[in-house]
């Protein structure tokens, strides 16, 4: 492999495996492609990602990491839940576009500790999105994406530890938090039980 291929393949040391539908990313990523009449070599080059990883990805062989779609939903101009949209059913009646059921949550498992990600909002393009973050005993939000705009969340049980910069809040069941998401941030669950919280974020541009 070549100097330039090596510096194309994500990095594995922060790579987080994505337990969803390796086929629906496939064919998102396809069809998120082709309405850009892009290459799967031009993709790949504006995304510094290798083809063979695109090709893998859309045939539905790999399982990518949330780095690679990181870079892959950059390159496409696109926010990084538009990978787990399920193409629409034609067959069933239209669902109301403000209504996300319970059933057709787009969910993700990242990480060694398995963290889970539920998106709650109806439309993953709009600037306001919410989702449930599930995390194990031991879990945390590693390689976590800043950018402009705005997080915060609400425990709804168990206890979890935020860090915002250089600071530290042990949250239990009922309390809230908020702050810029630019700031780099984490957030652990140093507990024997299962803890859960209510993210929300006010996106301001197309990082998540």
């Amino acid at each position: 492999m070549s100097a330039k291929e090596k510096s194309m393949e994500p990095d594995t040391a922060d790579a987080l495996p994505v337990d969803g539908d390796t086929r629906i990313i496939g064919e998102r990523l396809r069809a998120l492609r082709n309405e850009q009449n892009l290459t799967i070599n031009e993709l790949a080059s504006k995304a510094k990602v290798s083809a063979g990883i695109v090709s893998q990805i859309e045939r539905g062989g790999s399982n990518p990491s949330v780095k690679t779609l990181q870079r892959l939903r950059a390159a496409l101009g696109v926010n990084l839940w538009e990978f787990l949209q399920p193409p629409p059913d034609t067959t069933a009646t239209p669902e109301l576009n403000f209504v996300r059921r319970a059933a057709e949550r787009p969910r993700i498992l990242v990480g060694e500790t398995r963290l889970v990600k539920e998106l709650l909002s109806p439309r993953p393009d709009e600037n306001l999105r919410f989702m449930f973050v599930t995390l194990p005993p031991g879990g945390v939000s590693e390689d976590v994406l800043v950018g402009t705009g705005q997080k915060g969340g609400y425990v709804i049980s168990g206890e979890v530890s935020l860090k915002v910069g250089s600071q530290t809040a042990l949250l239990g069941e009922g309390d809230s938090f908020q702050f810029p998401s630019d700031i780099p941030h984490e957030i652990v669950n140093r507990s024997d039980s299962e803890a859960k919280v209510l993210w929300i974020m006010s996106v301001l541009d197309t990082h998540l």
